[in-house]
């Protein structure tokens, strides 16, 4: 192993570092969020990789993205992005898939004792609440990301459970449909309370998979998408080397008890 993990060693410990290299993680939805996520996993040194998106690049869709550029307007999501990371991360084994998630789907995606932590960047409401529930129903360890678009201020952002969250649309709405499947557990997210800008007249030009539908405008830079994606990405590493875990593999929490940031 080379030494680009040795600050990594440093904050886990040799026994959290580990955890990280043994553990799969499928990353569903590879936008401004999901980018942003996936890339901070497999530079973490996490043993294995799945990314997971139906969609392709979009050129409106560049501005936010960690990992696509002009030349892979397109292309899949899910195979692009995995090109790229294999070449930045080689020490992470990456799988893809181009796959609406859905019921029909998830089976074959998520099998029963497969092992998987579940980041979810999904951004369409039905296959958020399929795969969720899914994961909530087999006791698979599932981190969730709510709306980034349309929010400018990073000091409004806060990570707790789906079922407390309060001033986020996408959340709401989320609990609703989860309670119609009878889906419940604690689901870890990161969301913001501060009210999102308005959404504009949908584009026709960008909807980019068969399945999918054409949705409002929601205006977005690259910073917000940014800092949810690390922040799902550092939940995940929590839930794989246990929470509070570091530096060294001690609790950094045990002196200086978490904010809720």
């Amino acid at each position: 192993m080379s030494r680009r993990f040795d600050r990594v060693v440093d904050f886990f410990g040799e026994a959290g570092f580990e955890r990280v290299r043994q553990a799969r993680v499928l990353v569903a939805g590879l936008g401004g969020v999901g980018s942003h996520c996936a890339s901070a996993l497999c530079r973490t040194g996490v043993g294995e990789v799945l990314l997971c998106d139906f969609d392709t690049v979009t050129e409106t869709g560049l501005n936010r993205s960690a990992l696509f550029g002009p030349t892979d307007v397109g292309l899949g999501k899910a195979a692009a992005a995995a090109e790229i990371l294999s070449k930045a991360c080689p020490d992470t084994l990456i799988h893809h898939r181009s796959l609406f998630i859905h019921e029909d789907t998830l089976p074959e995606l998520i099998p029963n004792g497969s092992g998987f932590f579940v980041a979810d960047a999904i951004d369409s409401l039905n296959p958020k609440t399929a795969l969720i529930a899914w994961c909530l129903a087999g006791g698979t360890p599932v981190f969730s990301s709510m709306g980034a678009s349309g929010r400018r201020d990073p000091s409004l952002v806060r990570v707790g459970n789906l079922w407390e969250t309060r001033g986020c649309p996408l959340a709401r709405q989320l609990r609703r449909y989860l309670r119609k499947r009878s889906a419940t557990g604690p689901v870890t997210c990161v969301y913001s309370i501060e009210k999102p800008v308005k959404p504009m007249p949908p584009d026709e030009m960008d909807i980019s998979c068969s399945r999918g539908r054409v949705r409002n405008r929601l205006p977005s830079l690259m910073t917000m998408p940014g800092v949810f994606g690390y922040a799902l990405a550092q939940m995940v590493l929590g839930g794989i080397v246990g929470a509070g875990a570091g530096h060294g593999g001690g609790n950094v929490w045990e002196s200086n008890p978490p904010r809720m940031v």
